[in-house]
């Protein structure tokens, strides 16, 4: 009687085996094997990459680049809109005071700490998530369409960073490559996000436009040289607002994987 089961077995097997055959260009598993590159996979791959070209950008051994890779996506909105860019922008914000604080100001009111505006002390992330977080090519029309809002949110370590800067009595000179024409917007938009007292609000007029960035910040930075303020610090989320000539003596950038402006 022991062998009934094991015979039973046998056969059931034999039945399977036979079925199987006879309909096996029809014949669909249940359950399905993964693919040798699966989704998760490719994500973490992706997240690599990404993560190295972000470094990449933020060194500036990148270079020019027009829009963020097709791939960084989904990288560049998980990082601009969760904790890892919120603090970031806080060390730099905690280097940059750690250094003005070791600055001695004097009683000339030529001491001077320069900031840029869009990625500096607003973040335009609101328009940015409206057009794939740099993933399009930048459209100025849209772009315009946004500056004139004047809702752009101030970063909250930069705000701290410039309230602090302007109690210890640093002089704020606002250097942007926004044009004229946006003068109130900007103005309208800084005041907004709680940015009060700038010492001078620095745009592109007409016979600025087509000239680099890192030109014309210089060009507006050695004015200020001329003038006799002792530029201290420098604070821009794009190299072309800390290279050049007519330096701070510190420089600091802060993190935009979004877009380069060169």
């Amino acid at each position: 009687m022991a062998s009934q089961p094991l015979t039973f077995s046998f056969l059931l097997i034999s039945v399977l085996i036979s079925s199987a055959s006879s309909s096996s260009s029809s014949f669909e598993p249940l359950i399905q094997l993964p693919t040798t590159t699966t989704d998760r996979k490719s994500r973490v791959d992706d997240d690599l990459y990404c993560s190295s070209w972000h470094l990449s950008v933020e060194t500036n051994n990148a270079g020019s680049w027009a829009k963020i890779p097709s791939r960084c996506q989904s990288f560049v909105q998980d990082y601009m809109t969760g904790q890892r860019y919120m603090s970031d922008s806080e060390i730099v914000a905690n280097y940059s005071l750690g250094y003005a604080s070791s600055v001695e100001i004097a009683s000339d009111g030529k001491d001077a700490w320069i900031f840029d505006v869009d990625e500096t002390l607003l973040t335009n992330l609101p328009y940015y998530q409206a057009h794939g977080f740099g993933s399009e090519t930048f459209d100025e029309n849209t772009w315009d369409v946004w500056v004139d809002l004047a809702e752009a949110p101030a970063i909250p370590a930069s705000l701290k960073l410039y309230n602090e800067l302007k109690q210890m009595g640093f002089k704020i000179f606002v250097l942007t490559g926004r044009s004229e024409n946006q003068r109130n917007a900007t103005g309208k938009n800084l005041m907004f996000a709680g940015y009060t007292g700038w010492e001078r609000l620095l745009l592109r007029g007409p016979s600025d436009k087509g000239t680099l960035a890192t030109v014309f910040k210089s060009e507006r930075r050695s004015v200020l040289v001329n003038e006799g303020y002792r530029i201290h610090g420098s604070s821009g989320d794009q190299w072309s607002d800390l290279l050049g000539f007519a330096l701070a003596k510190r420089s600091f950038k802060l993190p935009n994987p979004m877009y380069y402006v060169g």
